[in-house]
């Protein structure tokens, strides 16, 4: 134990690549939506009922896991709901002490109700835009960028593609392949990824969370992945012997040495089932061999989580200290796809200040301790 409290983690710089809108909406914006459209298909009637049922345990598969947004894409379908729920989402990112994050939209599951996908991602830039603002007047500076995610199941990629690349220097910062990855693999929208690349744009795919070895090198080999979203199955490629040691297979070893980011997410590897429980979770083992990790939420509201949920489980499971939570939070933002002179600026700038504080703050303390140099 490092003795390192949830009060000082939160007040930590810290970096987002992996979190979706839709799955990190406050319990009472959920009612507040439900009442103004007489909406009745919720399954409680106030925010820590309603917070519980969303996180429940025994939703133990992915699909299942899931299935739970249902309510939350039903109220989801109007340009001022979107506007709102990014909003706040942005409030509530950078009062977790969040500085820099990329969040997730799949424009064509808003779009029932007459939306274009243009109109939804207006809308949520616009509430991007919003949150910022309002963080900043309490003295939270964030940088928040959204990627567009096409659905596997769905047959749309190349369009949603087609708009990420539209947006591209209006906040969007990216193209994301979300969905079930059993009999979806990501071949199935190749020419999306190959557009993308064309078009020097930025592609991060979900794989390896609900599927193995085969969906990663899918992702990176044929439709040339800067991030794995997830990415945790990739430990099926390393063999840890008893004393700690490792051997990688070849795939392990490609995305080690090409330094391409893991979008770690381990609460929610953990509620669906992915994972043991946390102390089985790979982080440690991939920390352990220097694989570019970074953190993640997922969703926030799904895995009654949040980024400073995320560092205090590492820390209480894994003795990290305040090296470690640095080192994570570099990894993110140099993956980060926004330009490299930004990235260096956040690090330079606020990242390393923000944890150097920190150690200063607590020098005395008995928890710090130097780690392992990053």
């Amino acid at each position: 134990m490092t003795g390192l409290g949830y009060d000082t983690i939160r007040r930590l710089p810290k970096v987002l690549l992996h979190d979706h809108v839709d799955g990190g909406i406050r319990p009472a914006t959920l009612l507040g939506l439900a009442a103004e459209s007489g909406y009745t298909g919720l399954p409680a009637d106030d925010p820590d009922r309603l917070q519980d049922w969303f996180a429940a345990a025994g939703t133990r598969t992915i699909d299942e896991h899931l299935t739970r947004l249902g309510p939350i894409l039903d109220l989801l379908q109007s340009a001022s709901a979107l506007t709102r729920v990014a909003a706040e989402c942005a409030q509530d990112l950078a009062a977790d002490g969040v500085v820099y994050a990329e969040v997730k939209v799949a424009p064509e599951q808003h779009t029932r109700d007459g939306l274009t996908r243009e109109q939804v991602v207006d809308a949520v830039l616009e509430g991007l835009r919003v949150g910022t603002a309002r963080a900043r007047l309490f003295g939270r500076v964030i940088d928040v960028r959204l990627l567009l995610t096409a659905m596997r199941q769905a047959a749309d990629s190349l369009e949603i593609a087609d708009l990420a690349v539209r947006y591209r220097h209006r906040g969007v910062a990216g193209f994301d392949i979300a969905g079930p990855e059993a009999g979806y693999p990501p071949t199935r929208h190749i020419s999306a990824c190959e557009y993308i690349k064309r078009e020097n744009f930025n592609l991060t795919l979900h794989a390896g969370e609900g599927f193995g070895l085969s969906s990663i090198w899918e992702a990176i080999q044929w439709c040339g992945a800067d991030r794995l979203g997830q990415g945790v199955r990739i430990i099926d490629d390393i063999a840890v012997a008893d004393d700690g040691s490792a051997k990688l297979g070849q795939l392990a070893a490609y995305i080690r040495d090409k330094r391409i980011p893991l979008e770690l997410c381990p609460t929610s590897n953990v509620n669906t089932g992915v994972v043991g429980d946390f102390a089985a979770h790979p982080v440690e083992v991939l920390r352990r061999l220097r694989f570019r990790v970074t953190v993640n939420t997922d969703n926030r509201l799904l895995n009654r989580t949040s980024m400073s949920g995320e560092f205090a489980r590492l820390v209480d499971e894994f003795g990290y200290g305040l090296d470690t939570l640095s080192w994570f939070t570099v990894n993110a933002m140099k993956s980060a796809f926004i330009a490299h002179d930004e990235r260096l600026a956040l690090i330079d700038h606020t990242i390393k200040p923000g944890y150097a504080a920190a150690r200063t703050d607590h020098a005395g303390a008995a928890f710090f301790r130097r780690e392992d140099p990053w």
